[in-house]
């Protein structure tokens, strides 16, 4: 079979504006970059905030593994079948990040014949908003510097300075930092350190803002260190926000993209779900919902990380509300929870998917705690056999749980048609949608019911650290916020040795920080780290193109 970027090149791409009178919109709508990507202008939403909404699926999964799952393949293959049972639908994204990309997970622009293109592009630079937010945020750190070497009349307390600096590559010698050395003149030495630009609270603030008035107020709130006295010093208080929100006046608008099989789609926004929200942008949401009858979205690795936190934080802040969700596994990914080694998942094991379904059991388990209707995806595999496909299928039959085969990376939207027909019964079904915990809570509260309900965990511990941070939040009068909790994606507990279903076990609580611009507070559990390294062989050493521009390797 072809490769995903060969598949991608050989497609025969519509121009941006035929795909844009799909959803209604004309080209005076669009602001183009070129033949095959376009922003959609501000003056659209007054057009259509009055339009009804359409249905709102979203797209999770099972914990995910090595051995893959394919979940945004599947939201675009679910897309492309909607538009082929003649269907006005539109897939929403999130922009892949160049770390991974050059990294080990490669592209996210889904794979095989259930793609978004140019996947090239897409995978790479696109319309510039991740250039955008590095840019911002890093102006936001320059300043602060700035003001250290000018007085510093603010008082800031130079060993609490929290805002640091962003990059979209994984480049783990930037993790921890010296700046400010060579003499007075250049600066104020301090440590700090580098985040991966999708980790940026910046990036959560685009991917939650209504508009750019919603914008400028909340960069204006991000904490960017406090002062001799504990007193948070915020963006606004270095006069820098105007700034920031210019650099972003382009970032904000959704892109508009299509799939191989020419269906719309918004691509905006890409903060991750194991250290961010993992949702792509309000506002596409938003514009998709007024612009098509049906939408799908995802939300970033399984049901305990991405989906909570679309769940209690997107849909929170925003008032979205799914009508059905998706939760994508594979045999492969069930035997290796099952406790299969990677080179052995080709061979039947029907022992070790029945321990494996223990971790969809869990998901399963997740999103009916949140009152929706989930319909499990079964993503086919040639290596699955019949007594395997047999096992899943039976299991979720005995749980009255509605099940379909996705063969959408081989046949594209033609191999979703069982899973539209899915989907759409469960649109049929009432939901009564309900938060994992109040935002009134303390923040102990709210933890320990992430970790009791969503992950399974007995408990949690906290580490002295923790302690005195979430003192200092409730202090400082910022307790009624949502949590958004940082953990490895591998597991359902903060140990990616962890897999399939964890019992008796408890979290621990690393540290604790506040993102006020976000709205929300940040939970770092276990040893996740908000800037990731490259693996020993990086994807960048296989990528190359040609003197003609023919681009090989990316994925």
């Amino acid at each position: 079979m072809l490769t995903d970027v060969e598949i991608a090149q050989q497609a025969k791409i519509q121009n941006i504006t035929a795909i844009a009178e799909r959803l209604g919109l004309t080209a005076d709508d669009l602001e183009l970059y070129g033949k095959f990507k376009a922003k959609i202008s501000k003056e659209v939403w007054r057009r259509v905030e009055k339009n009804p909404n359409g249905k709102l699926i979203l797209m999770t999964a099972i914990t995910p593994t090595p051995a893959g799952e394919g979940k945004t393949t599947t939201s675009i293959g679910l897309a492309d079948a909607f538009h082929k049972l003649g269907k006005k639908v539109c897939v929403a994204l999130r922009e892949p990040s160049l770390g991974p990309c050059f990294g080990i997970k490669g592209g996210a622009a889904g794979g095989g014949y259930a793609q978004v293109v140019p996947m090239e592009d897409i995978n790479l630079h696109f319309t510039g908003d991740f250039h955008a937010l590095t840019t911002a945020h890093n102006l936001l750190a320059a300043v602060l510097d700035n003001h250290l070497q000018q007085g510093n009349e603010l008082k800031i307390d130079v060993r609490r300075v929290v805002w640091k600096r962003v990059l979209d590559l994984n480049d783990r010698a930037l993790r921890n930092i010296v700046v400010g050395l060579g003499g007075k003149a250049n600066g104020v030495p301090r440590e700090t350190g580098f985040d991966i630009t999708v980790a940026s609270e910046m990036m959560a603030i685009l991917c939650l803002a209504e508009d750019l008035a919603d914008l400028k107020n909340r960069l204006g709130k991000i904490v960017v260190a406090y002062d001799f006295e504990g007193k948070p010093i915020i963006a606004d208080d270095l006069k820098v926000t105007g700034s920031l929100t210019l650099l972003l006046k382009d970032a904000i608008k959704p892109n508009l993209v299509q799939t191989l099989e020419g269906t719309p789609a918004l691509i905006h926004g890409g903060p991750f779900a194991n250290i961010a929200h993992g949702c792509n942008s309000v506002t596409a949401t938003k514009y998709a919902l007024k612009l098509a009858d049906i939408v799908v979205t995802e939300a970033g690795f399984g049901a305990d990380l991405g989906a909570e936190k679309f769940l209690d934080i997107k849909c929170r802040f925003s008032g979205l509300r799914p009508d059905a969700v998706v939760i994508v596994a594979t045999i492969r990914a069930l035997k290796m929870h099952g406790g299969v080694a990677k080179n052995n998942l080709a061979e039947p094991n029907v022992d070790a998917l029945k321990i494996g379904l223990e971790n969809l059991e869990k998901h399963i388990e997740n999103i009916l705690g949140f009152g929706l209707p989930p319909v499990v995806a079964l993503n086919a595999f040639p290596t699955d056999t019949d007594e395997e496909f047999q096992l899943v299928k039976n299991f979720c039959a005995e749980k009255n749980i509605r099940f379909a085969q996705s063969k959408v990376f081989a046949e594209g939207g033609a191999g979703g048609i069982e899973l539209a027909r899915a989907v759409e019964s469960a649109f049929a079904e009432p939901t009564n949608f309900k938060f994992t915990y109040d935002e009134n809570q303390s923040v102990k509260e709210k933890i320990f019911a992430v970790a009791t309900k969503i992950y399974g965990a007995d408990g949690v511990n906290y580490l002295p650290a923790a302690e005195k941070q979430i003192a200092e939040i409730e202090r400082l009068g910022f307790k009624n916020l949502p949590i958004c909790v940082a953990k490895t994606q591998y597991s359902l507990s903060d140990d990616a040795a962890k897999i399939g279903r964890p019992k008796n076990f408890s979290v621990t609580v690393r540290e604790v920080k506040i993102s006020a611009g976000a709205g929300f507070i940040v939970v770092l559990l276990g040893n996740i780290l908000t800037m990731p390294g490259l693996p020993k062989r990086p994807a960048a050493e296989k990528i190359d193109i040609t003197p003609d521009g023919i681009i090989s390797g990316l994925f």
